[in-house]
């Protein structure tokens, strides 16, 4: 697997362009898939965001992000769910079967994780039907746990399992992010899982150096700059059924400070070396 027909350039790993920019590069770079965000493509507008992909002949492999269902207070909880439900119709948009979830963190002076996840799983039982009938599957994407308090109480691919086993798996499934998971001694086996249930529903690249950044969220890697096995986790996700695409989302400043047709460049080339 030398070349480049399975690799999605998620759009957060080269933010500075914008979607015309990244259209043209991704063409330019001999690569037809891309992972987008909800909120440049509501600022371009969903219609002409799927209109400008099609021109260039590039699908869409997930979009990112619904979730945040963790939330207590009734009326919280509803605009929640109706910002989902509005997320699921823009993947629909898209032509992308792919929502990517991040579950929601503690409420604020909350202790809870079990209710926390239980909320999750309640608001995928209304979330679910309603993305099915419009061919989009909901990906529960576990985060490392530094981000439990604030961002996701799922933590492991076994919890994520454990809530989207609740449901059909071509309704819920789950995300294999190796930034997240590289570091759980029980993600081999929890990918196998996943996979003999037919959930892994996307498989994202980003790599784990150090020392992490202020605030951590801007510290993922380049491919090959830290410690994650990535053609490991390849086959793993490969043994377990996963033929997708693989999804490159990087979320660092200094690569948005480069030049993006050079990132892009260093971005295929890494996955070649590194994942292939």
């Amino acid at each position: 697997m030398s070349d480049l027909t399975r690799l999605s350039i998620n759009q957060e790993t080269i933010k500075q362009w914008s979607l015309p920019e990244l259209a043209e590069g991704c063409v330019k770079a001999g690569i037809d898939k891309v992972g987008l965000w909800r909120a440049p493509v509501q600022e371009y507008g969903v219609e002409r965001t799927a209109r400008l992909l099609g021109d260039a002949g590039l699908s869409v492999t997930s979009l990112c992000r619904g979730g945040f269902f963790t939330a207590t207070d009734p009326a919280e909880r509803a605009r929640a769910l109706d910002d989902n439900r509005a997320a699921v119709d823009e993947a629909a948009g898209l032509s992308t079967d792919t929502l990517v979830l991040v579950s929601g963190g503690l409420p604020a002076g909350s202790r809870d994780l079990y209710g926390a996840r239980e909320r999750i799983a309640d608001a995928l039982a209304e979330l679910a039907p309603y993305a099915a009938e419009r061919g989009v599957r909901l990906a529960v994407e576990p985060l490392h746990p530094m981000f439990a308090s604030d961002r996701c109480v799922v933590s492991t691919l076994s919890q994520a399992l454990d809530i989207a086993e609740r449901f059909p798996a071509e309704q819920v499934g789950v995300v294999v992010d190796t930034y997240h998971v590289w570091w759980d001694d029980q993600a081999p086996a929890q990918i196998a899982r996943a996979g003999a249930g037919g959930r892994i529903h996307s498989f994202q690249l980003a790599d784990w150096i150090t020392p992490l950044p202020a605030g951590v969220l801007l510290g993922r890697g380049q491919l090959g700059e830290g410690s994650v096995d990535f053609r490991a986790f390849r086959q793993q996700v490969e043994a377990a059924g996963f033929a997708g695409p693989i999804e490159v989302e990087i979320f660092n400043e200094s690569l948005w400070a480069r030049d993006g047709a050079e990132v892009l460049a260093e971005v295929a080339a890494r996955y070649q070396e590194h994942a292939c």
